[in-house]
């Protein structure tokens, strides 16, 4: 039987981030180890505030979703938001509520600022990587990968030599040589 397509959701959801999140995601782990850090700093926070004025971006808030920014590669604190405003994963690390106004991205790079003159931010970050689940998982070797060269190695029975000589590229590592030698 086919099933019944309704283009609008609902509106009203019972279940919470926390049991959207799989049980088994990697952010689990790492907002643990990242609230027990932010746990530890919060008299350091409460020194930066006043108790007067207008609440900003809760610090905790702040280094969580810059944290997030870093392990996605999203490229600007713009695409930040634009992301935590639809992504529900995003919102449960950061610990925002599903129907949280997201910052303005103005507004965070201000707040940002402050967190990174006032040396929380390096506290926070020295912390978080010397903490004992973090430290063996960091590694003085430094490896980043492109997805289009995933792609492109992927597909490299499909590649074709310049000269036009055949090839069904089970001999990339000699071909590619040959092809940089020829086009240089």
């Amino acid at each position: 039987m086919r099933g019944q397509f309704s283009d609008q959701g609902r509106m009203f959801s019972y279940l919470s981030p926390e049991e959207r999140v799989p049980k088994g995601h990697p952010l689990r782990a790492v907002r643990a180890m990242v609230r027990a850090v932010l746990e530890d700093m919060h008299g350091d926070f409460a020194k930066l505030y006043s108790s007067d004025g207008r609440p900003s971006i809760p610090p905790e808030q702040l280094l969580s979703a810059l944290l997030l920014q870093v392990f996605y590669g999203i490229r600007s604190e713009r695409q930040l938001m634009e992301q935590l405003d639809y992504n529900l994963l995003y919102r449960w690390f950061v610990g925002l509520d599903a129907d949280a106004v997201v910052w303005v991205p103005t507004t965070f790079t201000k707040n940002r600022e402050r967190l990174q003159k006032g040396d929380i931010f390096q506290r926070f970050m020295s912390v978080l990587l010397n903490h004992p689940k973090v430290k063996p998982l960091l590694s003085d070797e430094h490896f980043s990968v492109d997805g289009t060269l995933i792609e492109a190695w992927a597909s490299h029975r499909s590649f074709q030599p310049k000269d036009g000589s055949g090839g069904d590229g089970t001999d990339f590592g000699v071909t590619s040589r040959f092809v940089r030698q020829t086009t240089i």
